[in-house]
C-alpha cells in the first residue's frame, strides 16, 4: 500500500473486523517513480513482509 492509501486501508481493515491487521506500505507516488527507487520501494516492501511473517517490530 502505498503512504497515500494507508488510511483507507487502516479503516477498512477495521471496517472488516481486522483493526490490526497489518500491511507493507511504501512511498507514493509509483507511477512516476524511477527503476531505482521502485527497486528501494520493493526491498522496503519485503523487508516489512518478512518482518510480519516473524513478528518482528
Amino acid at each position: 500500500m502505498t503512504t497515500r492509501f494507508a488510511s483507507a486501508a487502516e479503516l477498512m481493515s477495521r471496517v472488516l473486523g481486522m483493526p490490526d491487521y497489518p500491511f507493507a506500505r511504501i512511498e507514493h507516488p509509483v507511477s512516476s517513480a524511477t527503476d531505482d527507487e521502485l527497486k528501494a520501494r520493493a526491498r522496503a516492501a519485503i523487508e516489512q513482509g518478512v518482518g510480519m511473517l516473524l513478528r518482528l517490530p
